[in-house]
C-alpha cells in the first residue's frame, strides 16, 4: 500500500490500512513504518489523520523536508490533504 503512493501524494495511517484490509490497524502501519530499514518504503508519506506529521524532532523536520521537496503543501502545520491526498484503488491494492 505505502509503495502505491506516488511522489507529491500523501496518505494516513488508517487509510493505508483500511487499504490493505484492516481498517482498524493504524497503529500497526506506525509500527511497520518506525521498525523498517529507513528508506525502503516512502515512508515520508504516511501521515497522522487530517495531515499531521506524528513524529518529533528532527524525524518530523525531514518528514516535513521530503514531503516539501516533493512539492507537498502544508496548511499550518498540516499537509493540504484536499490537494495531496492519494486516493488507493482497488487496482492498485495489490501490486
Amino acid at each position: 500500500m505505502i509503495l502505491s503512493i506516488p511522489p507529491g501524494k500523501v496518505s494516513t495511517y488508517g487509510r493505508v490500512a483500511a487499504a490493505a484490509g484492516y481498517p482498524r490497524y493504524h497503529r500497526a502501519v506506525a509500527r511497520l513504518l518506525r521498525t523498517d530499514p529507513p528508506d525502503n518504503l516512502p515512508w515520508h508519506r504516511v501521515l497522522g489523520a487530517e495531515g499531521a506529521i506524528k513524529l518529533h524532532g528532527d524525524a518530523a523536520r525531514e518528514q516535513r523536508s521530503r514531503l516539501k521537496l516533493e512539492g507537498v503543501r502544508f496548511i499550518g502545520e498540516k499537509v493540504d490533504m484536499e490537494r495531496h491526498e492519494h486516493t488507493f484503488r482497488p487496482w492498485e491494492v495489490y501490486e
